[in-house]
């Protein structure tokens, strides 16, 4: 029996993970879950799933949970980051599957690490901001990343046995989001409205938006390095309109391996929990014969510059993609506020990465303080530019 400890338990890919867990229930068990603010959510999950630790970001939250699972023989963690932490670390999880966005799981990720967890990683910015501490501590601690991330995913089941001088080159697919093929001068006064609107993936606004600017897939690539020990110019994006392929491993031959699927999560989740073995999944296969034709194209970096930024931070000096990614966070809670026009992302993240003046990322408290700072530059870069929306 895999016990699973969830951070994100009522997000999208927490409850797919669920989900999973119950059509393997003879062989993963929910022993501790964490959620934001959903208390009904995280009070069902509890109910069906019976973890023995839960935990709420929300004090609020954190008392309807108290009430509503009292007798229930599930223990009420601490609140906030302290409860996340000790989810994270709690002792009967073999594995912790890090699906809470943004950068609050930094700590609790890292002590899972210390606490000899295995990670199964859905959050980008625990690599994109901290990805030598996390992969140096793994790597002490002998412990393994597994990444949930479809593209990321596909890339580890294609390296499966590879030795690295085997391996060319990485290429992460795109499905290129709902601008793919628009000119930057056609894109200068889309709403939120019509940048939400995915074409193949399902996911929450923030990421959305990501995908709609490329910066998904910069992000993705700093992702990659960190993953894969791949320099920069060793990872490619080529877009993919019908997200079949979910990436590709290019060998040192020329022989190119992709991995295809469905587009369900449930897939990259599972074999996270299942790896090195291969489970039967409950779901449809792939049918080629109803795929059609299979496009690629080069990525358009005049039009979508944020995918060219990340490569920029990816090769610039320490703490660069903190601000990468800070500043993207800014600017695109300003968008869809309706504050900043879509053309004016990638302009906001070049700025604040331009007032980057280095330093060591020897330390989550550094990285932090970089984030602080490049988040303030941004906020100012974004009030400048709203004022020409």
């Amino acid at each position: 029996m895999r016990r699973i400890a969830i951070l994100g338990s009522t997000g999208s890919i927490g409850r797919s993970a669920l989900s999973v867990i119950e059509a393997h229930s003879d062989r993963l068990q929910a022993v501790a879950l964490a959620a934001g603010s959903n208390a009904a959510l995280l009070c069902e999950q509890a109910e069906r799933f019976r973890p023995a630790l839960v935990s709420m970001a929300s004090a609020s939250a954190l008392a309807a949970a108290s009430t509503a699972l009292r007798g229930t023989g599930t223990r009420i963690a601490a609140g906030g980051a302290a409860g996340l932490l000790e989810v994270a670390t709690y002792p009967d999880a073999d594995i912790v599957l890090c699906a809470s966005s943004g950068t609050a799981a930094l700590e609790a990720v890292l002590a899972a690490i210390e606490a000899g967890k295995t990670i199964a990683l859905a959050n980008k910015e625990v690599l994109v901001m901290a990805g030598g501490l996390m992969t140096e501590a793994a790597r002490r601690r002998g412990v393994a990343i597994l990444p949930v991330d479809s593209e990321h995913n596909a890339i580890h089941q294609c390296l499966a046995g590879r030795r690295c001088e085997e391996v060319r080159r990485l290429v992460l697919t795109a499905s290129g989001g709902p601008f793919r093929g628009r000119s930057r001068v056609g894109l200068d006064h889309v709403g939120p409205e019509v940048a939400l609107r995915q074409p193949t993936w399902r996911m929450g606004r923030k990421i959305t938006i990501d995908s709609a600017t490329l910066m998904n897939k910069g992000l993705e690539v700093i992702e990659a390095h960190w993953l894969f020990a791949m320099p920069a110019d060793a990872i490619d994006v080529v877009i993919h309109p019908q997200s079949v392929v979910h990436s590709m491993v290019e060998l040192v031959d020329g022989s190119i391996l992709a991995q295809l699927g469905v587009t369900d999560m449930r897939l990259p989740i599972q074999y996270a929990f299942s790896y090195p073995e291969r489970w039967a999944s409950p779901l449809p296969g792939l049918d080629l014969t109803a795929c059609g034709r299979l496009d690629f194209h080069a990525p358009d970096h005049q039009s979508f510059p944020c995918l060219g930024l990340a490569y920029q931070a990816l090769r610039g000096p320490g703490g660069l993609p903190v601000v990468l990614n800070a500043a993207n966070e800014v600017a695109v809670e300003a968008f869809l506020g309706g504050q900043l026009k879509f053309t004016a992302i990638p302009e906001v993240i070049s700025r604040a990465m331009e007032a980057h003046d280095g330093g060591p990322v020897d330390s989550l408290e550094a990285v932090r303080a970089i984030d602080r700072q490049a988040r303030a530059r941004a906020r100012e870069v974004a009030a400048d530019l709203a004022l020409k929306v």
